[in-house]
């Protein structure tokens, strides 16, 4: 359940609250907004119906949340959160936009692609150092030396760096390195890693899984949220069908979807979506209008010999004219990049 706070009530009041729902065993998690104090109970609700909460100085109501997700629902919180890495905001006006390539292969392709993308008006640096591949034999990544050249690459652009986990033993290594976290498709569903990052002090990016619900992305938003990690951003980047032509089926109902059940920023991931670089363009902009708060896209300055997704990559230039349309798509919208 969630306890709303009158918009005068005072620090004592609010830990008044806290100290009752921790009495009963449950968790609480506090939102400030805008307009008002939110509380939110998490954990056995029959325990707090004996406490006369609404008659507590400084609660307005208290109301059930009726969602299977609490913490990221727009019940809990009617504001759209707005992540913030290294003074990047994700979410709210602006459209943030990631890129890079699927993997770092190089110390030498990483900056060339990084200051090629800073230079079009990227704002976050994407590149995997450990790479969930479907089979053993493929490049799986360069790891630690990997996230070294993103630091690298961070210092010299300014931008700050997303790259994957793959297992909760490299959660120390990774919150050392990286700006952003991101949690694979694969690994959307893994609730112990979920549970891991939502332990960490920094911004983790949640992608779909190939045959998630909305329902099922937004409950693996609650595993890490109701850790202690509230800066989640959601990832749309397709899911399977029966539909072959393209690499997945890019759901766009999902971002306009997802913005009503959710106060969490969501992007869109236009290259693994497609598969193929010649789509990424329309996908980009079409996501815009759906609403989607930013795009993560592949970009590299050499795809024919790329050792991971060189077909859906981007060359510099390209992605350099899909920024100009943004930025006028942007206008359109009343959004800024």
């Amino acid at each position: 359940m969630i306890i709303v706070l009158k918009p005068e009530a005072t620090q004592a009041e609010i830990d008044q609250v806290i100290d009752r729902i921790e009495a009963a065993g449950l968790k609480p998690h506090v939102s400030k907004g805008v307009e008002r104090t939110v509380i939110g109970a998490i954990g056995d609700e029959a325990a707090l119906r004996e406490i006369p909460l609404a008659m507590l100085p400084g609660v307005d109501q208290v109301l059930p949340i009726m969602k299977p997700f609490k913490l990221v629902s727009r019940e809990f919180r009617r504001e759209d959160t707005v992540v913030d890495v290294r003074g990047v905001g994700v979410g709210g006006k602006k459209i943030a936009v990631i890129a890079g390539p699927c993997a770092v292969e190089s110390r030498e392709m990483l900056l060339a692609t990084a200051r090629s993308v800073k230079d079009a008006g990227a704002v976050l640096l994407r590149g995997g150092a450990f790479k969930p591949r479907t089979s053993p034999y493929s490049f799986q990544g360069l790891e630690e030396e990997g996230l070294r050249y993103l630091a690298e690459a961070r210092d010299e652009t300014g931008l700050p760096v997303v790259t994957e986990i793959m297992d909760p033993r490299d959660a120390e290594i990774l919150d050392r390195y990286a700006d952003v976290i991101q949690v694979g498709a694969r690994n959307m569903q893994n609730f112990r890693l979920l549970k891991e990052v939502g332990m960490l002090n920094k911004p983790i990016l949640l992608k779909r899984g190939l045959s998630a619900t909305i329902k099922d992305l937004l409950l693996s938003a609650e595993y890490i949220v109701s850790n202690g990690n509230p800066n989640v951003i959601l990832c749309e980047r397709g899911i399977r069908t029966f539909e072959t032509f393209t690499r997945n089926m890019i759901d766009m109902a999902a971002v306009p979807s997802m913005k009503d059940l959710s106060h969490l920023p969501v992007i869109v991931d236009p290259s693994h979506a497609a598969g193929r670089w010649d789509f990424i363009h329309s996908i980009s902009l079409a996501a815009l209008a759906a609403g989607a708060d930013g795009l993560m896209i592949e970009v590299h300055p050499d795809p024919e010999n790329a050792l991971c997704d060189g077909p859906q990559s981007l060359m510099p230039g390209r992605f350099a004219s899909l920024m100009e349309d943004i930025g006028k798509m942007a206008v359109f919208l009343g959004r800024e990049v």
